[in-house]
């Protein structure tokens, strides 16, 4: 009786042994890893509503966006009054204009917030489609302050604020659409300042030059009297001749009286 009891025993543990060892298999296996967030619900909950929206609209960006999520990805995304203010230039485009502008916002590369300040220059975008477009941005950074500039616009778009920070996915608000030179005309140069007003007097002067003076004679030949002078002794003699000729004519009178006497 007991060798039975032993045997169905044994009968039973080994039939339990496979079983312990698959859950203790399964316990040793590693977790699945959390799946990739969702990138347009992301920027939806972070103040990027509206753009998040035109991405839903876009099949093309839209699966453009989440097929790069497993890559890594850095997001621009415009706030809510900056796709407001842009949407009327949105509207003029086509349908691939308008993807392209989506994709243009994003960096098929994950930067933490602390890399992209240290990463200056030419980044490349999801638009980007080798050498047949180009459909890059330059990255600017002065301290905290993180820009984004293209040849399209003198204005820049300033990064704001962080939605999300978490390899392989950042999303970054900005305060302003990127716009791409491949869509948009050049800015035009800025304009040269205007030169500064002239000061008053000197503004005068040009409506009212100054009288020319003439320069002064020179002088004369030494020991020859100015021409005026001459004018005033010639008329001082000939004022003087007639007292001359009385004055003579009364002495000779004179004289003649006396030697009539003495005779």
């Amino acid at each position: 009786m007991r060798r039975l009891r032993l045997a169905a025993l044994l009968g039973v543990l080994l039939l339990l042994l496979p079983l312990a060892a698959a859950a203790g298999a399964a316990a040793k296996a590693p977790a699945a890893p959390p799946a990739p967030p969702n990138v347009t619900t992301a920027m939806a909950k972070g103040g990027c509503k509206a753009f998040a929206d035109l991405i839903a609209s876009s099949p093309d960006a839209a699966s453009t966006y989440q097929s790069a999520v497993g890559g890594g990805v850095t997001v621009f995304c415009p706030t809510d009054d900056a796709v407001r203010a842009f949407m009327p230039r949105y509207r003029n485009l086509t349908a691939e204009g308008k993807a392209e502008v989506l994709l243009f916002h994003a960096v098929p590369v994950y930067y933490s917030r602390g890399s992209l300040k240290s990463n200056n220059g030419v980044m490349n975008t999801l638009a980007t489609d080798g050498a047949a477009k180009n459909y890059n941005f330059t990255v600017q950074n002065e301290g905290d302050a993180v820009t984004i500039k293209t040849a399209a616009s003198q204005d820049v778009a300033r990064v704001k604020s962080t939605v999300l920070d978490a390899d392989p996915v950042a999303i970054f608000t900005v305060d302003s659409v990127i716009e791409p030179v491949e869509l948009f005309k050049p800015a035009p140069a800025p304009s040269p300042a205007p030169a500064a007003d002239a000061p008053k007097a000197a503004s005068k002067a040009a409506h009212h030059p100054a009288p020319v003076v003439a320069d002064a004679p020179g002088p004369a030949a030494t020991d020859s009297p100015p021409a005026d002078q001459k004018k005033e002794a010639n008329k001082s003699a000939a004022a003087g001749a007639p007292s001359c000729v009385r004055w003579f004519a009364a002495t000779v009178a004179a004289a003649v009286v006396m030697a009539s006497t003495l005779a």
